[in-house]
C-alpha cells in the first residue's frame, strides 16, 4: 500500500499570507484545501506576526502535515519590504520547526518553473495551470492561496531530486545548516548558538 503524505505550502507575506494542501499517496497528489491570512487591517508589524504564527501552528494542528514548502521571499529594492517578508516567512517556519516538521524553501522562480515550465510566468498562469491540474472548479479573488499551494506542489515535483532548496529537518538542522551565518550576525553571542537537547 502507498504511504499517504500531506504538504503543507505556505507563500508567507504580511499583507496576505497564502497556503495550500496537497494530499500524496504514491506519485498521485489530490487538492485538499487552499485559504489566505488577510491580515491588510492590521497596522501593528508584530501582532501581524503573531498572527501568522498561530495561523500556521493551527493550519499544522489541524492538517499534520508532513512536509512543509515555503516561498523565499524574492530580492527586490525596497529593503524595509524585505525585512518584513523575511520575518513572516521567519515565524512560519518557526511554527514548523517547533512541531518538527521538515521544511523546504523554493525561490518563486523555482515554483513558477515546476508548475508552468516557465521561471518567468505570472501570478495568473500559475494559478491557471494548478486549476488545470488540481481540477480546481474557481480560483480566489487573491492570488497569494494559489502560491501557497504553487509551493505545496512545486515540492511534489522535486521529490526525490537531490537540488531542492534550503531544507531543513528541525530546529537543530537548521542551526546547523546557518551557523556560519549566525556567528557572522552582530546580535550572535560571544560563544555562538548552542543547540540544547532536552
Amino acid at each position: 500500500m502507498s504511504k499517504e503524505k500531506i504538504i503543507l505550502g505556505i507563500d508567507p507575506g504580511t499583507t496576505i499570507m497564502g497556503f495550500g494542501l496537497i494530499k500524496v499517496v504514491g506519485k498521485t497528489m489530490s487538492f485538499l484545501q487552499l485559504n489566505e491570512l488577510d491580515l491588510k487591517k492590521y497596522d501593528d508589524h508584530y501582532l501581524k506576526l503573531k498572527l501568522i504564527f498561530e495561523r500556521t501552528i493551527e493550519l499544522i494542528d489541524t492538517h499534520n502535515p508532513d512536509e512543509i514548502a515555503i516561498e523565499a521571499p524574492f530580492f527586490g529594492k525596497n529593503v524595509q519590504s524585505m525585512l518584513k517578508l523575511g520575518r513572516a516567512q521567519g515565524v512560519a517556519m518557526a511554527a514548523g520547526l517547533s512541531r518538527e516538521i521538515p521544511i523546504t524553501e523554493y525561490s518563486p522562480k523555482k515554483i513558477k518553473m515546476a508548475i508552468t515550465g516557465n521561471g518567468n510566468a505570472t501570478k495568473e498562469q500559475v494559478a491557471k495551470m494548478l486549476q488545470s491540474l488540481l481540477g480546481l472548479k474557481t480560483l480566489p479573488k487573491n492570488l497569494d492561496a494559489t502560491d501557497g499551494l504553487a509551493a505545496a506542489v512545486c515540492h511534489f515535483y522535486n521529490e526525490g531530486k537531490v537540488e531542492i532548496g534550503k531544507s531543513y529537518s528541525g530546529w537543530d538542522a537548521f542551526v546547523k545548516q546557518n551557523s556560519t551565518r549566525i556567528s557572522k550576525s552582530p546580535l550572535t553571542p560571544k560563544g555562538g548558538i548552542k543547540s540544547v537537547k532536552k
